[in-house]
């Protein structure tokens, strides 16, 4: 991304942001709420575009090429994307038929490796949000995108979700992924991170190695 800015009605959210992720590199974003991380991870997404500036991700276009980035993208965040009338098993079947060719693993296996047999046949609006993280969890582990875009899942997770989501963002690093992670349990993070990014304001205040920000 070069020179990105979004403005919400008088309000710059991000402004003029500057970042660049390798293949195989995880960027932890931190700053305070309202810093800015939520929209620089929305803009990858391409859930919304910038006002201003521009770039590319995944080699697209980010405001061209949007359905060849949506593709090739997963997103994790507070809000799982889930349809509610679907059993977890129904939901995950869905998924496989629109953006796969054919699954990588079984789903049946998906579901166990997300503690979510036991739920299998239960309509999502009657999940807990832990149980739907591990849901989202699953779909992002089927689809092995390209981008993986996390923003503040732990809390919502017991601590073999957290382990869960750990081993997707290794996963995702070893398969020549990149990975943007915004939480506020910084330390868990720093063990999975290569940067940090630190954002006040709608900017950028420093780019450094994980090492470097440990030392601060």
């Amino acid at each position: 991304m070069t020179g990105v800015t979004r403005i919400f009605g008088a309000h710059p959210a991000v402004i003029l942001v500057d970042l660049a992720v390798a293949r195989g590199e995880v960027v932890l974003l931190t700053g305070h709420n309202g810093a800015g991380k939520t929209t620089l991870l929305r803009i990858a997404a391409t859930a919304i575009a910038p006002t201003y500036g521009g770039g590319t991700v995944l080699g697209f276009d980010l405001v061209r090429e949007k359905t060849a980035i949506r593709g090739r993208t997963e997103m994790l965040g507070a809000r799982t994307r889930l349809y509610e009338d679907l059993t977890p098993l129904e939901y995950l079947r869905f998924v496989a038929q629109l953006t796969l060719p054919q699954p990588r693993i079984a789903l049946e296996d998906l579901l166990e490796r997300v503690d979510l047999v036991p739920a299998r046949d239960m309509r999502i609006r009657e999940l807990s949000q832990g149980m739907r993280q591990r849901l989202a969890l699953a779909r992002a582990h089927m689809r092995r995108p390209e981008l993986l875009l996390v923003d503040e899942p732990y809390s919502a997770l017991d601590q073999a979700g957290r382990e869960e989501l750990d081993k997707l963002i290794e996963d995702t690093r070893f398969a020549g992924g990149c990975v943007l992670l915004a939480t506020h349990d910084v330390e868990r993070a720093r063990r999975v991170a290569d940067r940090v990014v630190d954002m006040r304001g709608g900017r950028i205040d420093s780019d450094v190695p994980v090492y470097e920000a440990a030392r601060r």
